[in-house]
């Protein structure tokens, strides 16, 4: 790979400086410990690993529409795999905006419900995800267009299905009533489905998100980039204060001018067979198309590898964010790894916003609003 640490030492002695050396004799943990941060993302996951939280336990209150509530004696027992370390109550007390805790006299316990205005939020956001769907089906054909064989398994879907802006019901809502453009079947493994493409001819060339900013930044009377280097490039920017040697800018330069297949063209055996650094530059393309089809342009790292053998990605994908600083973003924040889309955000909010993304970030402003604004408050 190509943005690597040297070696040990050298992170120690400079833990925020690039490198596009090989990295050596250095752990995984010790790699992802030596990023240099940034704080605008930094600050924006404090919140959303305290929102992933949130919508986990919002998701068992609305599976049963009949009842819209659940006891807190069923959240306690699932406060070790919610990762709600002081046990459900004082999570739930923690956002009175966002969960109301009554007493059930007919069954004698305490049981919680959303209030209001986070009801709101959730119907809110389902109704704009059913009023995309046109977008919902491109996102899905373009997913299975970046795999070599046009198919996934569904659970990898089931993975992101939030990430992708997808109903809670697509099986039925997207996937049943398209037909003509999705094929769900058996797989080898017991039950385990694989949708893929009913129709796999080119009838039509996907244009990458990367490709689309190309032509933009070639377009603009102010462009100061040569139109040949801008061929094969993707947009860069960095974490502030993070020093770029001489050195490290001439080869993000030279990985910049080199051509690559991209994430909806078809690799074939002589592509193959090509040099590493083109691989891994398709494999970064594959992500950044990947993140880009996303609502929110951020994913966890695990999910994403669910996709790799499918995107013929050979290659660790937590360490491929990690070499490319200035695409990616990975943050440590919660029990989990998060990847962003670096060029998508701007002072921690989507550059562009869509309906989705603008109701999701209703509910995480009430998340960061926590107990203020009430009247208990001292």
């Amino acid at each position: 790979m190509i943005m690597r640490t040297h070696i040990i030492n050298f992170i120690t002695k400079h833990p925020h400086q690039p490198s596009m050396g090989v990295r050596s004799k250095v752990t995984s943990s010790q790699y992802v410990a030596s990023r240099a941060r940034d704080p605008v993302f930094e600050k924006l996951m404090d919140k959303y690993k305290h929102l992933v939280k949130v919508i986990a336990i919002q998701d068992l209150i609305l599976a049963n529409p009949k009842n819209e509530c659940v006891s807190l004696d069923f959240l306690s027992r699932l406060s070790q795999r919610l990762h709600l370390n002081r046990g459900a109550p004082a999570f739930l007390r923690k956002y009175p905006h966002i969960f109301h805790i009554f007493y059930n006299p007919t069954k004698s316990q305490p049981f919680c419900r959303l209030t209001d205005a986070a009801f709101e939020i959730s119907c809110l956001e389902a109704e704009v995800i059913n009023a995309s769907l046109p977008l919902v089906v491109d996102r899905l054909l373009r997913l299975l267009s970046m795999c070599q064989s046009k198919m996934l398994p569904l659970r990898a879907i089931f993975k992101v299905w939030r990430e992708l802006g997808l109903p809670d019901d697509f099986e039925d809502s997207v996937i049943a009533r398209n037909s003509h453009l999705f094929q769900l079947c058996d797989a080898h493994e017991p039950s385990t489905h694989i949708l893929k493409l009913a129709d796999v001819s080119p009838s039509c060339r996907y244009v990458a998100a990367a490709e689309n900013w190309r032509v933009g930044e070639c377009c603009k009377q102010d462009c100061s980039v040569d139109r040949m280097e801008l061929r094969y490039s993707f947009k860069h920017g960095y974490p502030p204060g993070m020093k770029l040697s001489k050195n490290f800018r001439a080869k993000v330069k030279q990985w910049q001018r080199l051509p690559y297949v991209g994430p909806y063209e078809e690799m074939g055996e002589e592509r193959a067979k090509a040099g590493m650094m083109t691989l891994e530059k398709r494999a970064v393309a594959i992500v950044h198309e990947f993140l880009s089809l996303t609502v929110e342009k951020m994913v966890e790292v695990e999910k994403i590898s669910h996709f790799r053998k499918w995107f013929g990605i050979d290659l660790n994908i937590r360490d491929l964010f990690l070499d490319h600083p200035g695409i990616f973003y990975l943050s440590t924040k919660g029990k989990s790894h998060t990847v962003f889309l670096r060029e998508a955000y701007e002072r921690g909010c989507l550059i562009e916003r869509n309906p989705v993304y603008n109701a999701r970030r209703m509910l995480l402003d009430l998340v960061a609003l926590g107990r203020r604004g009430l009247f208990t408050d001292e």
